[in-house]
């Protein structure tokens, strides 16, 4: 019987199904995202494809998977019900934050209602030091009346985060054990459990928010997993990270931080394996679908991490100094940059008559204008319809069927009329501002990270980043783009390649020049032996457990630190000196700079990355895709390329017709995205069937 790995990615917009056989065959299936009931559309699609591939559940080995039910707990402050227990006098720190400004000079900012209101939480009398002496002992008796206090008050959730428990946490245990005690059930976090890490906010606020959405991920993933048991499959349910690697759904429900951003996760993982494959060196993973944009760098074969991001930030991990919009997530994830532009964004007209692109979309529902489903404010989805940039007649081969005259008509009358434009010259003007919102979330990973991005190949994937990559590439003077198979469908094909991962980290602080090698072999150790047995439990030992080693240094006096990596083996004074090295090059990658050899540089804390080597390639070297395309030559139709250019008759593609190298103008449409050529870029197809998008001008640049 042929066995089946199954990866499944919820967007705003759509829901996408990749369905992969041994031999390498691969079916794929969009289906609109259900809100109310995201597991509804995953079994709807999952059906479809075993109807079509003659598949049942019982033939599914596992079942891969990345969720926005976490993020969208928090956006739409839709989580659980939360308490929080803290130090006497730390009770605001989650309004306080770490008077970081997102808008230097906008007065009327304010920042986000904590997750957890002020009359749900709690101070209890202890202090700990920094160095984990008891200086105050817990008040056992004001302890138990806090944690009842929140019960009468009903919480679905209880967090505890007390001042240096990552230190000490003798008195979070107490106050665990007496949660446990008075509510077996209740869901009950630990800030030395969750994040034992330095810094007030971040753990506090990482605390709370592991516990704020813990009840609703868990109750998704039962939902789900009695859905998939119901058709019939029974295979093990993974979890995509933030951090790009994979965790089990058992433990993806007691600790869901670690899925908050799961989606954009998995589309830079894909373009990783696609640069590894391709020989790329340095590519800018792009990834645009119906709701957001995302931007990622991969080099040297290895995507790239932040130690700390916000969730609902608007551009995620943006620029360092203007940070504080969202709220605090201190775990491990690929470093990437969110927009709020997609397919499904409004375009609107400001007070200031000025047109407007996001960052609210239309949705799965009621969709854009174009779809007919009841859509009412015009987006970009129905720009590129009007521009001809879009098939007019349906998208998803021929599933989704459009309206492009009603498209036309409404863009006409909200956005053309008012800014007395024609009403090509107005969806021209919404694609471009779409296309500049967008590029700064590619400067935000490269230019602001000391990256040039003309030294970068794009990989353009998402059902709208194909439309819109070459328009930005000749902006930001990166002359080659890479379109893969099932762009569309790729965040779903990029849990496929994923591995199971376990990050885990501890405060160390001390000056690197006066660091005791044992001491820290001992940290580091202790480390690893939790890490070992997490990957363990998961099936993966001995040489099928890979242990990396990563230091959290800075210069001393700085805020934030770098990490940089400790060489494997005994720790002795050279490998320290190797790592002061490797912070120092690091620094100056980063920031331009390295400080002069006697510059003190302080250890902030350790981390261990252990990842479950699989015993073969998780997913072979070509695919074989279900359903390519083929038949006769589809007809062209106008397409309009701006002012200049005016209207041009555009050839319409496959990419099966891209054996030889087509000059654009050109569209080349598949079931799940299409790609625009405009003039002056060319388009073929390389062995592995990605299109490779050229500009003659600028192609040499890219790595």
């Amino acid at each position: 019987m042929t066995r089946y790995r199954l990866g499944v990615d919820i967007g705003g917009t759509f829901t996408d199904i990749v369905l992969l056989a041994e031999s390498g065959r691969v079916a794929t299936k969009k289906v609109a995202s259900t809100v109310d009931d995201y597991a509804r559309a995953i079994i709807a699609g999952i059906a479809e494809l075993f109807a079509e591939e003659g598949a049942d559940g019982a033939a599914i080995a596992e079942i891969l998977h990345a969720t926005t039910v976490g993020s969208n707990a928090i956006l739409e402050l839709k989580g659980a019900k939360t308490g929080l227990i803290t130090t006497a006098g730390f009770r605001d720190v989650l309004e306080i934050r770490s008077l970081r400004m997102p808008r230097l000079y906008d007065l009327a900012w304010e920042k986000p209602p904590p997750l957890v209101e002020r009359h749900l939480r709690l101070e209890v009398a202890e202090r700990v030091t920094a160095t984990g002496d008891v200086e105050t002992p817990l008040d056992a008796a004001e302890a138990e009346r806090a944690v009842e206090r929140l019960l009468a008050e009903d919480v679905e959730a209880i967090a505890v985060s007390l001042l240096h428990s990552y230190a000490n946490p003798a008195h979070e245990r107490r106050i665990k054990a007496i949660v446990a005690r008075r509510a077996p059930r209740l869901v009950c976090c630990l800030s030395s459990e969750v994040l034992p890490e330095i810094k007030e906010y971040e753990r506090t606020s990482t605390t709370v928010i592991n516990a704020y959405v813990r009840p609703i991920v868990e109750r998704y993933l039962r939902a789900l997993a009695a859905e998939l048991r119901r058709i019939g499959i029974a295979a093990p349910l993974l979890l995509m990270q933030s951090n790009g690697g994979l965790i089990a759904a058992e433990a993806a429900a007691e600790l869901p931080m670690h899925i908050i951003e799961s989606g954009p996760a998995a589309g830079v993982v894909g373009a990783q394996a696609l640069a590894r494959r391709s020989g790329l060196d340095r590519v800018i993973s792009f990834d645009m679908g119906g709701t957001t944009a995302k931007a990622s760098l991969v080099e040297e074969g290895a995507v790239t991490r932040a130690e700390e991001y916000a969730v609902g930030a608007g551009i995620m991990i943006g620029s360092r100094l203007l940070s504080g919009a969202g709220y605090a997530l201190k775990v491990p994830a690929i470093d990437l940059a969110e927009v709020g532009a997609g397919g499904g964004s409004i375009v609107w007209i400001d007070a200031g008559g000025a047109p407007q692109v996001g960052p609210r979309s239309a949705g799965a529902a009621p969709g854009p204008v174009c779809y007919g489903a009841g859509g009412t404010e015009p987006t970009i989805t129905d720009a590129n319809v009007i521009l001809g940039y879009l098939n007019p007649d349906a998208l998803v081969g021929g599933a989704l069927p459009l309206d492009a005259a009603k498209a036309r008509r409404v863009f006409a009358e909200r956005i053309a009329a008012p800014l007395g434009l024609a009403v090509e010259r107005a969806a021209f003007g919404a694609h471009r501002i779409a296309a500049a919102t967008m590029i700064r979330a590619i400067r935000a990973v490269s230019s602001e990270r000391g990256r040039d991005p003309r030294g970068f190949a794009l990989v353009a994937f998402g059902g709208n980043g194909p439309l819109f990559a070459a328009g930005m590439a000749e902006t930001l003077g990166i002359g080659r783009i890479v379109v893969p198979p099932l762009a569309g469908v790729f965040s779903a094909l990029g849990l496929l390649h994923s591995e199971i991962e376990w990050h885990r980290s501890r405060t160390y602080r001390r000056l690197l020049r006066g660091a005791d090698p044992a001491e820290l072999a001992a940290v580091i150790d202790a480390l690893e032996r939790e890490v070992a047995a997490r990957l363990a439990a998961d099936g993966f030992t001995g040489a099928r457990a890979e242990l990396r080693r990563i230091g959290k240094l800075r210069y001393q006096g700085q805020s934030y630190e770098l990490p940089a990596p400790i060489a494997p083996g005994p720790v002795t004074a050279a490998s320290l000196a190797a790592l002061a090295e490797a912070f120092a090059a690091e620094h100056e990658r980063t920031y331009g700079h390295r400080a002069g050899e006697d510059e003190p540089i302080e250890i902030v804390a350790l981390q261990i990355i252990g990842r479950g080597i699989p015993e073969q390639p998780r997913v072979p070297e070509r695919l074989a895709i279900a359903a390519a395309a083929s038949g006769a030559a589809l007809p062209p139709r106008r397409a309009y390329f701006g002012p200049e250019r005016g209207w041009m008759t555009t050839p319409v593609l496959r990419r099966c017709d891209l054996a030889a190298a087509a000059a654009g103008p050109a569209i080349i449409e598949e079931y799940d995205a299409t790609c625009l050529v405009p003039p002056g870029w060319t388009a073929r197809r390389d062995g592995f069937g990605n299109i490779l998008l050229t500009l003659a001008r600028l192609r040499d640049k890219a790595g």
